[in-house]
């Protein structure tokens, strides 16, 4: 599979956690055409598709290949912080989301 150790891309990660930011990078129809396996085409669900790719090495191979061609992308559009979206707008005018009256009546309890 992969060597161990903190310099691997994929030390640490869970083929669980691969394949759902694949799948919510790419959406079930692209990693099916990239990676041509019936998981992906056929009723595809992340449970169905682990049971796969632990049972068959070529295609886990596969789908880590993916990954960690795809790891800029998915890095970039994970590290984009909220506040950039507001940065324009001057504090005052930044919108706020209200707590509704369940929220505050718990938090005051």
């Amino acid at each position: 599979m992969h060597a161990a150790g903190p310099k691997n891309p994929l030390h640490g990660i869970t083929l669980e956690k691969m394949l759902t930011e694949l799948e919510a990078h790419y959406g079930w129809e692209m990693l099916g055409r990239v990676i041509k396996i019936n998981c992906f085409n056929f009723h595809p669900s992340i449970k169905s598709s682990l049971v796969f790719l632990r049972r068959t090495p070529w295609a886990r191979q596969k789908v880590e290949e993916l990954y960690i061609d795809s790891l800029p992308d998915l890095k970039a559009k994970t590290a984009e912080p909220m506040e950039e979206a507001f940065e324009d707008i001057p504090a005052e005018e930044a919108p706020v989301q209200q707590a509704t009256a369940q929220e505050e009546a718990d938090f005051n309890r």
